[in-house]
């Protein structure tokens, strides 16, 4: 597709994933899905599967199962992760495995990588991963107890980065769009090549 029409993108696309942030970086860049569809897959890990390799495959996931219900149509999918080493950042469901996460990432550096993945109408399937490193300062009490009061790290893996913990943020090498949940010019580009 041309660049006079590629932000019409009169061919749509569906963004296979749930996420606001996600569908809000598209739209910033006046990139809106034609559909949103949530893709039901097992997220579970490998044995010794590691941070890269894991986050490409769910995204290469959501992007087959939307596209199983979805032939003919471009789709869209990402998946993001936190991790210290091999170690993965799980989402916190409770305020002591949000403390426990915080923990872990309080004062190191850390990675954020999203895997993204799109499926163009014939069946091509192009993917990659994003990777960012992230430094946090060293969390005393006081700023633990701030992050945790302020529930944005409900459901998330390890907190938001465009929330109360950006205050703790002391450098971030990558791209930030990444960090919240969707590389936006690698993903252009991919669609630039596909649409």
């Amino acid at each position: 597709m041309n660049n006079s029409n590629f932000w019409n993108l009169k061919s749509g696309f569906i963004l296979a994933s749930a996420s606001v942030n996600r569908r809000a970086l598209l739209e910033s860049v006046r990139l809106v899905p034609s559909k949103i569809v949530s893709p039901q897959i097992d997220e579970a890990q490998f044995d010794a599967e590691l941070p890269a390799r894991y986050v490409k495959r769910i995204a290469i996931q959501k992007a087959k199962a939307v596209a199983k219900e979805h032939p003919g149509e471009t789709i869209l999918a990402a998946d993001t992760i936190l991790a210290v080493g091999r170690r993965f950042i799980r989402k916190a469901y409770t305020e002591e495995e949000a403390r426990a996460n915080l923990n872990l990432l309080s004062g190191r550096k850390h990675k954020v990588l999203t895997g993204i993945c799109v499926i163009s109408p014939s069946g091509k399937i192009i993917s990659k991963v994003n990777t960012s490193v992230v430094a946090m300062k060293k969390l005393d009490e006081t700023d633990i107890r701030f992050i945790l009061n302020s529930n944005e790290w409900k459901g998330v893996a390890g907190y938001q980065i465009e929330g109360v913990l950006s205050a703790f943020v002391k450098h971030i090498s990558g791209s930030y769009s990444s960090i919240v949940g969707l590389p936006v010019y690698e993903t252009i580009q991919i669609l630039r090549g596909i649409l």
